[in-house]
């Protein structure tokens, strides 16, 4: 067994048996060496945002001094969700090595395919509704104009 997905393996137990929330690991690794770790903590935290790649971002940016976490490969026990995809995306990491599949984690109660499949037809939801786009305009323009500024 690789040593990364171990480590990810025994973080999301440690979530599990503390209540925290499912079973949701991950490891953030560059050059060879650990530099983020978590575990999904939605139920610790009443937050549904708190995947175990999400936190393990938050760590690694914080232990790197950066957002930017180019030359890193993440490790996580499960196929990441969109969410955390999106975020893996953000943070430019590398590669992501998973254990299950979306099948898998569906298998056992979790609904990721559900917010696969909402991505792929969001043209059509009545979810999403433009409103105010001259407004967020000027806001944009505002934030065009200031100098020296980092786009992300």
């Amino acid at each position: 067994m690789n040593k990364f997905m171990r480590m990810a393996i025994n973080e999301a137990k440690k979530g599990i048996r503390n209540g925290h929330g499912g079973p949701f690991g991950a490891v953030i690794v560059k050059d060879g060496k650990v530099v983020g770790k978590g575990h999904n903590q939605v139920l610790k935290n009443n937050d549904p945002t708190c995947h175990g790649e999400i936190m393990a971002i938050h760590k690694a940016c914080k232990n790197l001094g950066t957002y930017d976490l180019s030359g890193c490969e993440l490790y996580t026990t499960g196929d990441p969700c969109p969410m955390c995809m999106s975020a893996i995306l953000w943070a430019n990491i590398d590669k992501v090595y998973y254990g299950c599949s979306m099948a898998d984690t569906e298998e056992i109660g979790f609904r990721d395919k559900k917010f696969h499949e909402f991505l792929q037809n969001r043209d059509k939801s009545n979810m999403l509704v433009e409103l105010d786009r001259k407004a967020c305009l000027k806001l944009y323009e505002e934030y065009v104009n200031i100098k020296d500024k980092k786009i992300y």
